[in-house]
């Protein structure tokens, strides 16, 4: 009797303390907790018959050295419906850019019920299921200058630009169409203030421009929320700027995409996975080109990577923009050796296309 009692008070308890702590609970808070624990991975898989003819999912499949690293069934972006409960336990104790460590649920939980537009869940929209979608992604080497490709890079459906990409009196080169710019928080505010005199002094605003945020740290989801809600970054290092003044005053929500942390964590083990990762780990991440050259792939039809590292990176300048040659430096955070390696048996396994030269053109 007594041990009945004590189990039965024992059981009280929790339910006093959980059904307090929902009462505590705002309905955005309720909104988000109700999807996180109910709602289903949207598999993104895509049976070979169902892609059209010309995509690189099927040079995949029929290659087992590919075929072994890809996945398709890894979502690309995160958004308010991929927020469940089964996801958050396993990836809240992996730091960033690869899990939610040290990201309260419900502060999650709120910054992605912001991405509740379907276009959040994806990259770009297809016209028609069969439609072979081109692809260029566009970085920001100096084996672009004098490169001439402009007008190849805007023929593309989509175009790809990362970090600086400056586009004003480099439009033979580097074209002029940006469809979706990838970034962190940190790359992007360090670009203008590194690139600002080369002529990058703002975020590109094309109409209808797709943002990639990549969630490298707890700023990169504050300045999310920040832009779709069009106010002032409210704490972190971002403190009292207003998202706008980057991203502009009349972004639609659809316009805001963010990368999966799953996604980052998958495409670092299965391709990236450098000696740098052990001895850097608190440092080291793919690179935000490569991050966005294999969510291109992970999505598009086709791809075609411009200024992306080559052999002979050493015969151009760091950026195509360059108005002195400066060379490539590596640092810990990023391999670079590793993503270059990468890009040429991609393109040796004509998965992807690499713009690739010999001559330097100044």
């Amino acid at each position: 009797m007594k041990q009945w009692f004590v189990r039965s008070f024992m059981a009280a308890c929790v339910c006093f303390i959980y059904w307090n702590l929902l009462g505590l609970m705002s309905s955005e808070d309720w909104s988000a907790y109700e999807r996180a624990t109910e709602v289903s991975w949207v598999v993104n898989d895509i049976a070979e018959e169902e892609v059209p003819a010309c995509s690189l999912r099927r040079v995949i499949k029929k290659d087992d050295s590919l075929n072994k690293h890809f996945s398709f069934s890894v979502p690309v972006l995160q958004w308010r419906d991929s927020f469940i409960y089964s996801h958050w336990q396993t990836l809240r104790n992996e730091p960033l850019p690869y899990g939610w460590k040290d990201q309260p649920f419900h502060e999650l939980g709120k910054t992605l019920s912001l991405l509740s537009h379907p276009g959040n869940s994806r990259l770009f929209e297809r016209k028609t299921a069969d439609a072979c979608v081109r692809c260029a992604v566009v970085g920001n080497g100096g084996i672009l200058k004098g490169s001439g490709q402009g007008k190849v890079i805007d023929s593309h459906d989509y175009v790809f630009r990362v970090n600086g990409a400056v586009i004003k009196g480099f439009e033979d080169d580097v074209g002029t169409k940006t469809s979706l710019y990838g970034f962190t928080t940190n790359s992007l505010k360090n670009s203008i203030a590194a690139y600002y005199q080369d002529g990058f002094d703002k975020v590109p605003r094309d109409p209808g421009i797709g943002y990639i945020f990549i969630p490298a740290e707890t700023r990169d989801y504050k300045m999310l929320s920040a832009a779709i809600q069009g106010v002032s970054v409210p704490s972190g290092p971002d403190k009292g700027e207003r998202a706008s003044d980057l991203f502009g005053y009349n972004p639609e929500t659809h316009q805001f995409k963010m990368i999966h942390p799953s996604f980052v964590q998958y495409v670092t083990q299965r391709f990236l996975k450098s000696p740098q990762l052990d001895e850097y780990r608190d440092i080291y991440m793919p690179s935000t080109g490569a991050l966005i050259l294999l969510a291109a792939l992970h999505t598009c039809d086709q791809v075609s990577a411009y200024g992306f590292i080559t052999d002979n990176y050493m015969n151009f300048s760091d950026h195509y923009y360059d108005k002195v040659t400066k060379p490539l430096i590596f640092y810990a955070n990023h391999d670079m050796m590793m993503e270059g390696r990468l890009w040429k048996k991609l393109h040796s396994h004509k998965v992807l296309w690499l713009y690739q030269r010999q001559e330097n053109r100044k």
